[in-house]
């Protein structure tokens, strides 16, 4: 079976999206795009410009969110204005016309790339993905697991573990996606490994959640933040001993992998060889736009992380739809499953779909629904 552990639905981005206003959904929204890999550009002539004119240097929280009239525009792109001018971030592909992506978007894509099951992630800028993330795998049990979130800063406040609370025990949302870009909201406030979050973490580990865990290196977006969090994830992981954890987006090429081979600091290699911990593969999402595919140089650093620390430690990840502005959905997969060919069928297998059924149990369950006499 082949399992995409990264995957997305949303309502349309120009409403809350489950948010408590339009507001709240539109800052998401912009703080994602202060640092993205997709192409930002002055509608007036094309030319290529940073997301970096959407915050003010060194404000890395909300706070320094620049009023640019951020607002969801059509094909694909998200726009603002600066100067008098028109600028948009080509985020998701050119062909979504309105940015939304209902369930059925994804099984198309599924069904095209050859994908049995699908991990539908979330994440503030998607918007609270809690109900609408419920709602589809409840509409296509065979064909989703989902995940539910959080405002991950104030996760440990009686409002977050009332909704922790009800999103598995109601939602039977049985994983949690954990974003560090989210304690943007409150200009990082508080660290993710904080003692006041002890009550949301414990409540995790004894309900045994496994946990998605995207870990951009906040709050600074440098080499000393990611090995920070790095330690303090091994922190979690060490005091937590029934969670099992996957690093969402998987490691930052962009600090240790330039050279075409991993060149990671020891405080990193010691978070990613906890035995808690899967990694996700997943380089279209990021360097699609610089490489091309089938991305040899994706396929280089995938063999080293295979070398490092095993075909047992991986998960592949689509981040579809999104992946789509840089390449196919089922080209997002082929780069592994076809021209990979320093992966054996079984190292395949289990990074393909094999480590991720293990970890939530997609097959066991869906077994139980099949079995006579299950509704």
């Amino acid at each position: 079976m082949i399992i995409d552990c990264h995957a997305h639905v949303f309502q349309h981005w120009a409403g809350p999206c489950g948010h408590s206003s339009r507001e709240i959904h539109r800052r998401y929204m912009q703080k994602v795009q202060t640092r993205t890999s997709s192409r930002v550009f002055r509608v007036r002539d094309g030319t290529e410009v940073s997301g970096s004119l959407l915050f003010h240097k060194g404000r890395n929280g909300w706070s320094g969110l620049k009023d640019v009239n951020f607002r969801v525009g059509i094909y694909g792109r998200l726009d603002f204005m600066v100067d008098g001018e028109d600028y948009s971030v080509q985020y998701m592909p050119v062909g979504m016309q309105e940015i939304v992506a209902p369930p059925e978007l994804m099984l198309a894509n599924m069904m095209v790339g050859g994908v049995d099951h699908a991990v539908l992630q979330a994440g503030g800028g998607y918007g609270a993905m809690n109900d609408y993330n419920a709602f589809a795998q409840t509409q296509y049990p065979e064909r989703f697991t989902a995940l539910l979130n959080l405002d991950e800063a104030r996760a440990h406040t009686k409002a977050g573990l009332a909704e922790l609370e009800r999103a598995h025990r109601s939602l039977g949302l049985n994983a949690v996606y954990f974003a560090l870009d989210g304690f943007a909201r409150y200009d990082f406030d508080i660290r993710f490994d904080s003692p006041a979050l002890e009550p949301f973490w414990s409540r995790v580990n004894t309900w045994k959640l496994p946990v998605f865990f995207e870990a951009p290196p906040t709050p600074d977006y440098d080499g000393a933040s990611y090995v920070a969090n790095m330690i303090g994830l091994k922190r979690l992981m060490d005091s937590y001993t029934d969670i099992r954890w996957v690093l969402v987006m998987g490691p930052p090429v962009g600090l240790y992998g330039m050279s075409g081979r991993w060149e990671f600091p020891d405080e990193v290699l010691a978070a990613y060889r906890h035995p808690n911990l899967l990694i996700e593969v997943m380089f279209p999402i990021t360097w699609g736009g610089r490489w091309d595919y089938p991305y040899p140089e994706a396929q280089a650093l995938l063999r080293g992380m295979r070398d490092l620390f095993g075909a047992d430690k991986l998960v592949w990840g689509s981040d579809a739809p999104n992946v789509e502005r840089f390449c196919t959905y089922k080209q997002s997969l082929d780069y592994v499953r076809r021209h990979s060919t320093f992966l054996t069928a079984g190292e395949k297998d289990r990074i393909l779909g094999g480590n991720v059924d293990r970890l939530l149990g997609i097959s066991e369950r869906l077994a139980r629904r099949r079995a006579p006499g299950t509704d």
